[in-house]
């Protein structure tokens, strides 16, 4: 039987497997099977007569433990596998903490809060202590609290610690500790604990209790820990102290793929490893299955200039495969672009299927370019680990506000934004409104106007009227400015963006950039112009019905079907594909601005970029852009550090994502035929039939002069006469804006009327 489970593993996974006595420390690289060694390790346990009751495995998913469980059965043949201790940190601790509780002054059928729980109590809290929850975020405060008891620190630690204190006054939160305090004794009030308890008070269990150490020290003789880089300071001293007196402790983890710091997980536990305990066996899994060897040598090129690590070189026999490419596109839309069409031309030309592609970028706001192309190009996709780009919530408020002003008779966006930010109009307000619409058949904003009409009073009443009278401000702004300057505003007047701006915890920075994001694809929808120069509709109203045309998706993103798939890196830890794009990979994007201040920061960036690159089977595509949006401004960006570090005889360099270069790789590559019936190859598409209708309608075309040649936008100047090759001849009436912004006013007659043209994209001639 000990031939068959070992005839599919490797020299260096056989000997993983048959360390028996002592510490173990498996340095699994990506792919190279990790979960095989375990589990087979495992199993040989058992095999050679260890009783599974004493064996203790510990894992960061339930997916994770429930393949080992099914893999440790399918080994063994018997139902030994049922009688492991395989879970979760926090499944596991839960168990023996339901145990042992009473020791703890616990209920043994304690509560376990979840996050929406824990929240509450803390709404509760800061209720009862009069402290403004705007400040004092429930998120932020419970994300503060969280980071505490994964570092085992005490309420009276915590309060007593210098450094903690002063870093809240300086957020000027120093009432943290006190609803520390108050939180913690509330929980145990209510016989509760939450997540970050299990960890926190299954520490404090060993601690105290000597005897109940003892009893699962002994009972526990293997202890085997999954994704050891992951861990935090709580589980790493449960560990440790499991794990003291037999020493028969294995850990696998790849420190090259720990990401995970911002949950407080730390490297140096993997780094350390061999420093605490003695004759320490380590073993490196080396092989990889997964990608071709082009991929794993600029992995590793890269991941070798962090000086943190335990060396490894990644090799396959999978073969030499193509050299990645790096991409360079003009902005971010063309970025977004470039993919979408790269998947399209990959699906003809090599056969592979929507769910072979991923896009992986650096923060979930990225997604929004991306969504936008794919969409426009009919390529269903699916965002894995987050919402889609418009459905996130803070994106719909302020959605909701700047469809309000359009249109306010939109009953359901009144009351998606009435009470956000907070303004002191309640549930029982809005439901007394709401009846009364409706009992006199009139729209819900016209019993807004008249809200002691209907039996408000005092605040609540005044609140209705405020919010009445900043959406007329609002709207008496549609006809003077063009969309973004109205979507700035409305941020910024509402307290929308302050009340995001305001929550630092990462969720919070997370919808702050969300929100930032929408704002520049409103920036960039104003600001762009046609492929003729001409600055169409850029009203509010113009935005909205596009946003609207985009996101009306249907079923596209079922989890069933066979979709593209858009994550951040974190989320595809674990995960491969194909066909990887990693994208955004820019100065202060990836890196992140907040990680090059320090090499801590840094060398994680880099491990991020090793496991996105790490995802990629067969290729991999790594963009940037020249210049995106931020916060408003289009800003240009240079080439991510990373980028530079891979070598280029690794490498496809200079290979551009800019229009003119795809066309050619178009020519170069012409799509496969598609054999599939062609009896509807020569019907028109809807665009092709609008496009007909237009040009039937449309004045007759404009032949350029034979010596037409563009003449430079900075000479041109009101009531100059000039050419224009699509739409002839016209009179500049205006020209407004910087020298890189010019906007022209040019009347072409009528043919074509009166256009906004850029001068600096349009082709025009001066007719001298």
């Amino acid at each position: 039987m000990q031939q068959s489970y070992l005839d599919g593993l490797n020299d260096s996974q056989r000997q993983a497997v048959l360390h028996i006595k002592g510490p173990l420390m498996i340095v699994a690289g990506a792919g190279s099977g990790k979960t095989k060694v375990l589990t087979t390790r495992i199993a040989h346990l058992i095999n050679g007569g260890v009783d599974a009751f004493r064996i203790l495995a510990l894992t960061f998913t339930n997916k994770a433990a429930a393949e080992m469980k099914e893999r440790i059965s399918h080994i063994l043949g018997n139902s030994e596998a049922r009688n492991l201790f395989i879970g979760t940190f926090h499944s596991v601790f839960a168990k023996i903490l339901r145990i042992e509780a009473e020791k703890l002054g616990y209920p043994k059928n304690f509560t376990i809060y979840d996050t929406d729980d824990a929240k509450s109590v803390i709404k509760t809290i800061l209720n009862e202590l009069n402290i403004d929850d705007k400040s004092y975020k429930p998120a932020y405060v419970l994300s503060r609290i969280s980071a505490a008891k994964n570092g085992l620190i005490s309420p009276a630690e915590y309060k007593q610690d210098q450094y903690i204190q002063q870093e809240d006054a300086r957020s000027n939160r120093p009432m943290m500790g006190d609803i520390y305090v108050r939180y913690a004794n509330r929980c145990f009030k209510n016989g509760a604990m939450d997540f970050d308890d299990l960890l926190y008070k299954m520490h404090e269990l060993l601690l105290k209790f000597p005897e109940v150490l003892s009893k699962y020290q002994n009972k526990f003789q293997y202890v085997l820990i999954d994704e050891y880089q992951d861990t935090n300071t709580a589980q790493y001293r449960v560990i440790k102290m499991l794990g003291a007196v037999h020493e028969n402790i294995c850990v696998v983890g790849d420190d090259a793929q720990s990401i995970y710091s911002f949950r407080g997980a730390t490297v140096q536990n993997i780094l350390q490893f061999k420093d605490d305990y003695n004759d320490v066996k380590v073993v490196k899994l080396e092989q990889n299955y997964r990608s071709t060897q082009s991929i794993l040598n600029v992995a590793n090129k890269v991941i070798g200039n962090n000086k943190n690590q335990i060396e490894k070189s990644l090799w396959t026999s999978n073969g030499e495969g193509e050299k990645i490419k790096i991409v360079r596109t003009m902005t971010d839309n063309d970025e977004g672009s470039f993919v979408a069409d790269a998947i399209s031309e990959m699906r003809l030309r090599h056969h592979y299927d929507n769910k072979d592609f991923a896009i992986l970028y650096r923060t979930n706001a990225q997604s929004r370019s991306f969504e936008e192309s794919l969409r426009r190009k009919n390529i269903p996709y699916k965002i894995y680990g987050g919402l889609s780009f418009y459905q996130r919530k803070e994106v719909k408020d302020l959605l909701a506000y700047l469809r309000l002003i359009v249109n306010e008779q939109d009953e359901e966006n009144i009351k998606r934004v009435i009470n956000y930010p907070v303004r002191g109009i309640g549930k029982s307000s809005l439901d007394r409104m709401l009846v009364a619409a409706n009992e006199i058949n009139v729209t819900l904003w016209e019993v807004m106007h008249n809200p002691t009409g209907v039996g408000l009073k005092g605040a609540s009443a005044n609140a209705v009227g405020d919010f009445v009278m900043m959406i007329k401000g609002f709207r008496t702004l549609l006809d003077k400015g063009n969309a973004y300057d109205l979507a700035y505003e409305v941020g910024k007047r509402t307290g929308l963006v302050k009340d995001l701006y305001n929550d630092k915890s990462v969720e919070g920075l997370a919808r702050y950039e969300n929100v930032q994001e929408l704002l520049n694809s409103i920036k960039e929808f104003t600001e762009t112009p046609n492929e003729d120069g001409e600055l169409t509709d850029k009203s509010l109203g113009s935005y909205l019905q596009q946003i609207t045309l985009l996101t009306d998706t249907g079923k596209d993103n079922d989890e069933d079907q066979d979709v593209v798939r858009l994550m951040t890196i974190h989320a595809a830890k674990g995960l491969e594909f194909p066909c990887v794009f990693s994208v955004g990979l820019e100065e202060n994007l990836f890196p992140s601005t907040m990680s090059l201040y320090d090499r801590e920061g840094l060398e994680e960036e880099r491990r991020l970029f090793y496991v996105s690159v790490t995802r990629a089977k067969d290729r991999l595509w790594i963009t940037y852009a020249n210049s995106r949006y931020r916060f408003g401004s289009l800003v240009s960006n240079e080439a991510s550090r990373f980028i530079a570090e891979v070598p280029p005889e690794f490498s496809e360099q200079n290979y551009t994502g800019t229009a003119g270069q795809q066309q050619q790789q178009k020519q170069a590559f012409p799509s496969r035929v598609n054999t599939k019936d062609k009896s509807l190859d020569n019907l028109p598409s809807l665009k092709q039939l609008a496009e007909k209708l237009q040009k039937n309608n449309a004045a007759p075309a404009h032949t350029p002069t034979a010596d037409f040649v563009p003449d430079n936008a900075a000479d041109m100047e009101v009531g100059m006469k000039i050419e224009h090759q699509k739409f002839g001849f016209g009179t500049i009436n205006t020209i407004e804006g910087g020298s890189n912004n010019l906007i022209a006013n040019i009347d072409f007659g009528a043919g074509h009327g009166e256009k906004k043209i850029m001068l600096n994209y349009a082709k025009l001639r001066i007719v001298r």
